[in-house]
C-alpha cells in the first residue's frame, strides 16, 4: 500500500508545503492598550520582536538571535516605524503620539517590544478615532488587539486590513458589538491556524471510509460518515472548550513552548493513524485527548490581551463560538465533496494517503522548529 502512495504523496506534499506558511509560530498579533483621561491618552503597545525584525531588521550580526543590545540600538527605528502606523484623532483634530519608554516583555509566543505611549488631544475626548496600519503591508494576516479603557469601562476592538480605522465611543460600549468582534476573531483564528486545521483534517479524511481487510473502503452511507464526523467534531469542541476556558480564566496553565510542540506532535500522530490505522475506531477519543492541548493554543491570544474579568468572559464566549463556526464551515465544505469521491482510487491514494503523508512531513517540521527553538533574546 505504501508504494501506491509514493508518487502521490510527493505531489501532494509539494502542493501543500507551498501553500502553508513556513513559520511554526502562531499568527501575528500586537497588543494595544489605550486609556483616556480628559484630553489625554496613555497607552502601551506590545509588538513581537520577530515581527519588528521582519519589518525593519533588528538582528545586526545576522546570527538568527537577538540580543538586548541589538534591540536597544534600534529603539528610535522601532518608535518611528510604529508611530508611523498608528494615528489617533478626536473631533477631526490629530492627537500626536510619542513613545515615553521602551521595555521588553515575554508573551506566550515569545519576546515583545513594549512601547509606552502618550498623546494629548487638546480638548476633552468624546470619540477617539484610531487608525492602525502596523504590518498590514507585509503581513495581511496580522491583527491588532485593542483594550480600550475610560474610567471604569473597558471595551475591546480588533484591527485588520479591512477594519484598520475604528471610532471608539467613550462610555458604555455595546456588549454585543464586543461579542461580535470576538466571534469574527475566533472564525479567522481557526481559518489561519494551520496546525489546528491540519489536525482536524487528519481526523476527517478517513471519516468517509471504513477500514476492512487491511484496506480502506468507501463508507456505505452518508449518514454513517456524518455520524463519524459529528462524533469527532463534538469531542474536539468539548475538549478545547474546557482548556480554553480554564487557561483564559487563569485556572490552568502550561508552558507555551510545550503546548505548541505537543500540538505539532498531535497533528503528526493523527495523520500517521491514517497511514497505519491503529485507532481507527477511537478517533473521537483521539480528538478529545489532543483537543485538550489545542485549547491551550486557542487561549494564548486572549491571555496575552490581558482583559479584565468581565470583558474576558464575554470575549471568551465569543471567541469560542467563532472557533466552532469556523470548524463547521470547514466540515460543511469537506464532507459532501469527500463523500462523493470516497470510492475513487484518487481519494484513497492521493487525498488520504498522499495528504496524510504530507501532513506528517509538515507537522514534523513544525515539531522540530518548536522543540529546538531558542530564546529570541539572549
Amino acid at each position: 500500500m505504501m508504494r501506491r502512495w509514493g508518487s502521490a504523496a510527493i505531489l501532494a506534499a509539494a502542493a501543500l508545503l507551498c501553500a502553508l506558511p513556513a513559520s511554526a509560530h502562531k499568527p501575528s498579533d500586537s497588543y494595544l492598550a489605550l486609556a483616556v483621561d480628559g484630553a489625554r491618552v496613555e497607552g502601551q503597545w506590545d509588538i513581537a520582536l520577530r515581527d519588528l525584525d521582519m519589518a525593519i531588521g533588528l538582528d545586526a550580526d545576522g546570527n538568527g538571535e537577538l540580543t538586548w543590545d541589538e534591540v536597544r540600538a534600534r529603539h528610535d527605528a522601532i518608535a518611528a516605524y510604529a508611530l508611523a502606523r498608528l494615528k489617533l484623532s478626536s473631533a477631526g483634530a490629530d492627537c500626536p503620539l510619542e513613545v515615553t519608554q521602551h521595555l521588553l516583555d515575554d508573551h506566550t509566543d515569545g519576546a515583545y517590544a513594549v512601547l509606552r505611549l502618550r498623546a494629548d488631544c487638546g480638548a476633552g475626548i468624546a470619540v477617539l478615532d484610531v487608525d492602525y496600519r502596523l504590518l498590514f503591508d507585509i503581513d495581511p494576516q496580522h491583527k491588532g488587539l485593542l483594550k480600550f479603557r475610560h474610567q471604569d469601562q473597558t471595551s475591546t476592538a480588533i484591527f485588520t486590513p479591512d477594519a484598520a480605522r475604528q471610532s471608539l465611543q467613550l462610555g458604555e460600549t455595546s456588549k454585543w458589538l464586543q461579542f461580535g468582534d470576538y466571534v469574527r476573531h475566533g472564525i479567522w483564528h481557526i481559518w489561519i491556524g494551520f496546525d489546528h486545521i491540519l489536525f482536524l483534517l487528519s481526523l476527517l479524511l478517513p471519516a468517509v471510509l471504513v477500514y476492512q481487510g487491511r484496506q480502506w473502503q468507501g463508507a456505505p452511507t452518508f449518514r454513517m460518515a456524518a455520524i463519524d464526523v459529528l462524533k469527532i467534531v463534538t469531542a474536539f469542541t468539548l475538549a478545547h472548550s474546557i482548556t480554553l476556558t480554564l487557561a483564559t480564566l487563569g485556572l490552568l496553565s502550561l508552558p507555551s513552548r510545550l503546548v505548541e510542540a505537543a500540538i505539532a506532535a498531535s497533528v503528526a500522530l493523527a495523520a500517521l493513524n491514517n497511514l497505519w490505522p491503529l485507532f481507527q475506531r477511537r478517533r473521537a477519543q483521539m480528538a478529545f485527548a489532543f483537543g485538550l492541548l489545542h485549547g491551550f493554543g486557542f487561549a494564548s491570544v486572549l491571555i496575552d490581551l490581558g482583559l479584565p474579568q468581565a470583558s474576558l468572559a464575554l470575549s471568551l464566549v465569543g471567541f469560542n463560538v467563532g472557533v466552532e463556526v469556523g470548524q463547521v464551515a470547514i466540515v460543511a465544505v469537506f464532507l459532501p465533496l469527500a463523500y462523493l469521491a470516497r470510492n475513487t482510487g484518487w481519494y484513497r491514494t492521493v487525498v488520504l494517503g498522499g495528504g496524510s503523508a504530507t501532513i506528517v512531513l509538515v507537522s514534523l517540521v513544525w515539531l522540530a522548529e518548536r522543540v529546538f527553538d531558542v530564546s529570541l533574546i539572549s
